[in-house]
């Protein structure tokens, strides 16, 4: 069991929520608009960064027990 797929559809979202954040923003560009991004979706982006880390240490620890067990 990799947990790379699971990775990539995180990376994938992401992306498109950095993509539609950029959209809205095109129109919406009023300080809440400002509050709302700094508050929120800089913290959820910090947030997947460290989750990428996390998976990556997570699959390599499920490679390590899988070859244990063989």
């Amino acid at each position: 069991m990799s947990m790379q797929p699971y990775q990539a559809r995180l990376t994938g979202i992401t992306k498109e929520l950095s993509k539609n954040w950029q959209q809205t923003r095109s129109t919406w560009k009023d300080s809440k608009a400002t509050e709302f991004g700094e508050k929120y979706l800089s913290e959820l982006f910090a947030g997947v960064e460290t989750t990428h880390v996390e998976i990556d240490r997570l699959d390599a620890i499920i490679t390590k027990i899988r070859k244990d067990c063989e």
